[in-house]
């Protein structure tokens, strides 16, 4: 089977570590796969590749039209496989990186070529700049007439989707269950459960935060624990933002834990230059307080080297997690604080201008109903979920428990849950991560969707319900401030 798999780059990071775990789970496999990418890998990528500069970031990239890349992505994929593929493997097409791959893809569609269309971001959720991109530059400001563009629907076009959140989603949308495939990401660490170590031996308890410092993973609840932890906890990330426009936060929040002598390292693993499992294994336990994630490896690699993970759960993606067996019992849903801290009129109108801020960058306006729902998912008794809140709001809660310890108390949960008697958890998880979402499971998983997108019968293309996509991912009880720009 000849497969030509599409994506922007293959610069180190999410997508272009699955693209590798794909190509590694398929090496004993009957196929032979050529990458499709905007410019040439860092050393070290293993497997085939082809530039076709017309790929590249919208802003990157030559200036081509949908049928220019139509021809490039063609002739490349026919010159490394020997002809046409059988299946083309895009990924991340609809994210808004670049106007003209969209409608080359439709082009390869109606043309009847099986496609799958990997979405691991939707533009939909919390990339307002994305999507307006696409939407003034390839539909007039039309949703409807995007819809056409980004989400074609016919039998040969499937969708792989990491979590049954944006399965549903399309399955709304008008997406066929015939053509909607989960398809989760291996978790490996090339490790074996026999691997782990012992947690180092030292007076204080150390909590690592294993991520890139973005605004969505919620830095301000991770400096709230270390502001209401007892003594003799410390508190660690791992990674600062690549992305200069997430900089100024991220320092704010450097200068604030330095200010408030919190017990906080950042970037511990770069200041130490060890890998990113060494730091793990530094932990006593980990930590994640993100509110939001597209898969959530976080909740799943932490097992794989020993370690329990705790902090905020997110339902509509652990769920699943929770299905196959793994189990999370030391999280939370939610971090209430009193209301009378901040005061309850000032919330509200914050989650007002939230709300129109973001429908807005969809060129929406909220109704009065959609504003009930936001605050019954945000307030409770009394209090609102620290993780709803800005940065200013989140400030202020912090300095108030720097300022006086009992006050603590007032948190439910007051403290951080701290893993206890783990082991047996551990060994649980960590058998069934490396069975159900080993490379070698997601190797027989991938070929098996090869096979059948490749053998899909072909129909005429038509497009799924952009609006209604739209509707979901803005649901009022959806909205994070800390994901409003």
């Amino acid at each position: 089977m000849r497969i030509a798999i599409v994506h922007y780059h293959l610069q180190p990071g999410g997508v272009t570590r699955i693209i590798q775990n794909g190509l590694a789970a398929l090496a004993d496999k009957l196929v032979q796969a050529v990458v499709l990418t905007g410019k040439q890998p860092p050393s070290g990528f293993d497997g085939s590749w082809k530039v076709v500069e017309g790929l590249q970031y919208e802003q990157e990239r030559p200036c081509v039209t949908s049928t220019d890349l139509y021809t490039q992505m063609v002739t490349a994929a026919c010159d490394a496989l020997g002809g046409m593929p059988d299946l083309w493997h895009v990924h991340n097409h609809s994210l808004g990186k670049s106007t003209v791959l969209p409608d080359t893809l439709v082009m390869l569609a109606k043309q009847g070529y099986p496609m799958l269309l990997q979405i691991h971001d939707f533009a939909e959720d919390g990339r307002p700049a994305n999507y307006r991109l696409m939407l003034n530059n390839m539909a007039g400001g039309k949703v409807s007439k995007l819809s056409a563009h980004l989400y074609p629907r016919a039998t040969h076009v499937h969708y792989a989707l990491l979590n049954k959140r944006d399965y549903s989603f399309l399955t709304c949308a008008g997406g066929d269950s015939s053509c909607l495939h989960l398809l989760p990401n291996p978790v490996d660490l090339q490790l074996e459960c026999s691997d782990h170590e012992e947690t180092p031996q030292r007076d204080e308890y150390l909590w690592v935060y294993p991520t890139r410092g973005i605004r969505r993973k919620n830095i301000g609840e991770f400096l709230l624990w270390a502001a209401a932890a007892p003594k003799k906890q410390r508190f660690a990330t791992t990674l600062g933002p690549d992305n200069p426009l997430e900089r100024p936060r991220y320092e704010r929040w450097k200068a604030l834990a330095l200010e408030l002598g919190l017990p906080v390292e950042f970037e511990v693993g770069a200041s130490q230059g060890v890998s990113f499992v060494t730091q793990l294994k530094m932990a006593d336990a980990l930590v994640t307080t993100s509110v939001a994630e597209g898969f959530g490896l976080a909740f799943l690699e932490p097992w794989l080297i020993g370690r329990p993970i705790t902090g905020r759960i997110l339902e509509e993606i652990t769920h699943e997690f929770c299905l196959a067996g793994v189990k999370l019992p030391w999280g939370y849903h939610r971090v209430d604080v009193p209301l009378q801290w901040f005061g309850e009129d000032k919330v509200i109108e914050a989650g007002r201008k939230g709300l129109e801020h973001s429908m807005a960058a969809y060129g929406r306006t909220p109704h009065q109903a959609d504003m009930e729902r936001l605050l019954a998912a945000w307030i409770v008794d009394d209090k609102v979920d620290f993780g709803r809140l800005d940065e200013a709001f989140q400030e202020r809660a912090i300095r108030r428990i720097v300022k006086k310890g009992e006050e603590r108390m007032a948190l439910q949960p007051p403290c951080l849950p701290q893993p206890e008697n783990y082991s047996n958890i551990v060994t649980e998880n960590c058998a069934i991560l490396k069975h159900a979402y080993s490379l070698k499971e997601y190797g027989k998983t991938l070929f098996r969707l090869y096979q059948r997108v490749a053998s899909s019968s072909v129909s005429s293309v038509e497009a799924l319900d952009g609006e209604i996509l739209l509707d979901h991912f803005l649901a009022p009880e959806r909205l994070h401030l800390l994901r409003v720009d």
